[in-house]
């Protein structure tokens, strides 16, 4: 819903801490169908301010006509549908949120460690004929991660599940997606290739660091956008637009800060202009756009290290800035990036929980935002074969 013109405040000026996100999304009863229930996604800039058409299903309010739930046909539990969610060790708790959307349980499955650090898998119920999601992000530790997803698969494709849909959050490796050197390996390839030979049918992935890394893969892939999360949070502070600039941290990401940018009330884009030394290393080296005066929000795809947020923040103080605001998709947190962006250079470093964030890696200027309503909504129009294209249009 909008925010009345009596109650609109600049985000960047209000000192209103973020809306309390468990309190915002506590699931209502659900009705006896969703599908009479879905509302439209929506994130078209409105033409008569610089806010947004608010999205019941990413920040739904406490109103049965918004549910958040999804029961299944025949109004029972999961015992009645064919879909089925399981998760893996590396980020339960989104899949939890998952499931509670969809108004499903997780499945049931054992995974453990023996001593030489080999992996079991085994599910605890049948999948036979079923639609199989699971749910596992390749963050870090990657390798680890990587191979659980892969053993995950084989273990639905030989328990003859239908379908089977590797749905990957964070997809790891995507960095490496091309050759920058000689004698390098195109390690983005051979994961798609590892994911593909396991047995999966379908990837559903979140905001690839590469568009093209969708071709690596020989099925379909469902590439699922972060952005209404976050510009959705954002219509809920009441942008100014005539005090915003999107900034792009990097030459490479200037696509995605003018798609985030046009959305934004098309507020004006700049951009910093660096050159990387080496490998998690970047040097700033100057501003392309003025943002003296303003409230400069940068847009990436990952913070890892936090050295482009963190370099290129510096400058845009440095060029006057009033306020910086860092925005992304995927919080790796590699060491440094606490430390980087908790120094008093942002305002506020908005992410969301494609990755898991451990309670020592929280700060007060830290806001993690959920995925889940928009991860479940896709999983549900793969299952029921509808559009998800649409979700984002």
């Amino acid at each position: 819903m909008m925010a009345s013109a009596s109650m609109a405040t600049c985000f960047c000026c209000s000192s209103s801490s973020p809306p309390d996100l468990a309190a915002v999304h506590s699931p209502p009863s659900p009705p006896p169908s969703r599908r009479h229930h879905r509302r439209r996604w929506s994130c078209r800039a409105s033409s008569t301010g610089g806010t947004y058409d608010h999205n019941p299903l990413l920040h739904p309010p406490p109103d049965p006509r918004f549910p958040l739930r999804l029961p299944v046909q025949d109004g029972g539990g999961r015992s009645g549908s064919r879909l089925r969610i399981f998760s893996g060790t590396a980020n339960p708790t989104l899949a939890e949120e998952i499931a509670c959307y969809l108004g499903l349980e997780l499945g049931r499955i054992k995974i453990k460690r023996f001593a030489d650090g080999e992996l079991y898998v085994q599910l605890q119920e049948s999948v036979r004929g079923s639609d199989v999601f699971l749910v596992q992000p390749t963050c870090p530790p990657a390798n680890e991660n990587l191979m659980e997803l892969l053993i995950m698969v084989d273990a639905c494709r030989r328990a003859s599940a239908k379908t089977i849909t590797a749905v990957v959050p964070y997809f790891g490796y995507a960095r490496a997606d091309r050759k920058m050197q000689g004698r390098e390996s195109i390690a983005a390839k051979l994961v798609a290739n590892l994911i593909t030979e396991a047995g999966a049918h379908r990837v559903l992935a979140c905001d690839l660091h590469s568009g093209q890394s969708i071709g690596y893969f020989d099925i379909p892939v469902d590439h699922v956008h972060g952005q209404p999360v976050i510009l959705d949070y954002l219509a809920s502070k009441t942008i100014c637009p005539n005090d915003v600039v999107v900034v792009s941290p990097d030459v490479g990401g200037v696509a995605r800060a003018r798609a985030f940018a046009k959305k934004l009330s098309d507020a004006p884009l700049a951009i910093v202009d660096k050159r990387r030394l080496g490998h998690n290393q970047a040097e700033v080296m100057n501003l392309i756009g003025d943002v003296r005066g303003k409230v400069a929000v940068m847009v990436d795809d990952m913070i890892d290290t936090a050295g482009t947020m963190h370099k290129g923040a510096e400058l845009l103080h440095r060029e006057g800035a009033r306020a910086v605001y860092a925005c992304s998709t995927h919080a790796v947190l590699s060491p440094p990036a606490v430390e980087r962006l908790s120094g008093g250079l942002f305002q506020e470093v908005i992410i969301t929980n494609t990755v898991p964030v451990p309670p020592d890696q929280r700060f007060p200027q830290l806001t993690v935002l959920s995925v889940a309503n928009l991860l479940g909504e896709t999983i549900w129009r793969v299952h029921d074969d509808c559009s998800v294209s649409s979700i984002f249009q």
